[in-house]
């Protein structure tokens, strides 16, 4: 008994056990292997009129910097730091790797130490009864399901994608807010924009007003212009307070997007500016790009994996388990006894668990994972269209704003003649006032006009780059670690990359 003596105590394992040691955990997991969805994309982008002209690629990583503005540039990056959402997308990523860490935790041994004492007393009515007895004793176990079937390999698998997903998701609130940034600052500007064309004409209006009183006094006018002029003053003026109200509400929420009180950024946003310019640059992508490109396409081929490794995981537990286990330690009745060799014991051997019957509890759980799984697949496809749809009505969006844009610049301009025109005709007495007031009018709707097509093209243009899922990825398609959460131990290229 050398082997005793030695403390080599895992030697007198059965030769069998060890060979299930050896071979068991080299086979395959069971179930589906996930194969990487590979849609059919578009060759070309439907809308050509803008396609063809981009012919310099604008990055998309940073596309709000295209804009050469400041204050914009400042807003986003402290929405970057500071918003809430991106907060609560960081907590999500903490979650997600703390259940890869548990579901990787399972892969290996389990290892224990005990120990304790216990004192107990016969009963004395019973053969050798009566005696007192003390029991002290010191143990090391050791248990470690083998991996068999790959139940195990499937959970972590799953719980890596699920993990890359959560980061995904995180990359889309980025892409989100980076758009919601930007567009909430085109508001502000144009309904600041908005309020100085409003705030001429109606200085216009006041001195057309002032001028017609003055030509009825002398009897060159009546009553009528006087009414008309004085309308369409107070019309004018009518549209102040609601300007003044989007305004005051389009700072409010972008103090909530950067994640401060409503009236932190009045003092430094209040004052007028200029809508900033739209790019000159289009993004030149294609429609199969959106696959690495925009995040939410990314999360729902992650989740479709976790999905396809969960359903192997189900069809593991119709398989028996297996399990190796180990126990030594020290057991006497006398304390300074315990540490002898004599008091040394231990136990050690395979295991087998299968569950023959559980009513259908196993069959149920594969047909759930298989319909989540079918689930996630349909969700992915519909991901992909959603994205190509919402790219294509920017494109649209685009090309016929430029379209309007163009136009309304030409009425502002013939507007501005007609009024020049009616003005002159008017002091000579050679037309009517309401050839004024109507000229007044027209200019005032062109100009209001045109100043919400300037919104209205910088925002297709946002919404171009949120569409092409632009705001997260460098040059190399690296992530940004732009809050906690994300890193390029979490990224779909790390991963491939090693």
């Amino acid at each position: 008994m050398s082997v005793r003596k030695n403390n080599s105590w895992f030697l007198l394992l059965p030769l069998w056990s060890w060979t299930i040691i050896a071979t068991l955990p080299a086979c395959s997991p069971v179930g589906p292997n996930f194969q990487t969805p590979r849609p059919d994309m578009p060759a070309h982008w439907a809308e050509k009129s803008v396609t063809s002209s981009a012919a310099t690629a604008a990055p998309l990583h940073c596309w709000w910097t295209l804009f050469q503005d400041p204050t914009l540039d400042s807003l986003i990056t402290r929405a970057l730091a500071a918003n809430l959402d991106l907060r609560i997308a960081a907590t999500h990523i903490r979650e997600a790797r703390a259940q890869r860490r548990l579901a990787a935790a399972a892969s290996f041994p389990a290892l224990g130490i005990g120990g304790g004492s216990t004192s107990s007393h016969s009963s004395e009515n019973i053969p050798s009864g009566g005696v007192t007895q003390d029991l002290f004793r010191a143990d090391f176990d050791a248990s470690w399901e083998i991996d068999v079937f790959g139940g195990t390999r499937r959970q972590i698998e799953a719980a890596e994608a699920t993990l890359a997903a959560s980061v995904e998701d995180g990359r889309n609130v980025l892409v989100t807010l980076e758009a919601e940034v930007a567009r909430n600052y085109l508001e502000l500007r144009t309904s600041q924009q908005r309020l100085r064309i409003a705030g001429d004409n109606i200085r216009i209006q006041e001195k057309t007003a002032v001028l017609v009183r003055n030509k009825s006094e002398i009897g060159l006018g009546g009553e009528l212009e006087i009414a008309q002029a004085e309308a369409l003053l107070a019309l004018t003026r009518s549209e102040v307070p609601s300007l003044e109200s989007t305004a005051s509400q389009a700072i409010h929420q972008r103090a909530l997007l950067l994640g401060q009180q409503p009236p932190s950024l009045q003092s430094e946003l209040a004052r007028i500016a200029d809508i900033p310019p739209v790019p000159p640059l289009l993004p030149a992508t294609l429609p199969s790009d959106l696959l690495r490109q925009r995040p939410d396409i990314r999360a729902a081929e992650r989740q479709l994996a976790a999905a396809t490794a969960t359903v192997g995981a189900a069809i593991a537990e119709l398989f028996p388990h297996f399990s190796l286990f180990a126990l030594i330690g020290l057991q006497s009745t006398s304390l300074p006894d315990l540490v002898a060799t004599s008091s040394r014991f231990w136990s050690a051997g395979p295991t087998v668990q299968w569950s023959l019957f559980d009513g259908g509890r196993t069959r149920a759980v594969i047909d759930f994972s298989e319909a989540r799984r079918d689930r996630a697949q349909a969700t992915y496809e519909k991901t992909v269209l959603t994205a190509l749809v919402e790219t294509e009505n920017a494109l649209v969006a685009y090309a016929r704003e430029q379209e309007r844009h163009k136009i309304l610049g030409q009425a502002v301009a013939s507007g501005q003649q007609a009024l020049t025109l009616a003005r002159g005709q008017y002091a000579a007495g050679l037309t009517p006032f309401l050839n004024v007031l109507v000229s007044e009018n027209t200019l005032y709707q062109s100009q209001d006009k045109l100043i919400q097509s300037n919104q209205q093209l910088a925002i297709t243009m946002v919404a171009l780059y949120k569409a092409l899922g632009g705001g997260w990825q460098t040059e190399a398609m690296a992530p940004v670690a732009t809050f906690p959460g994300i890193g390029p131990e979490n990224s779909q290229e790390a991963r491939n990359n090693p």
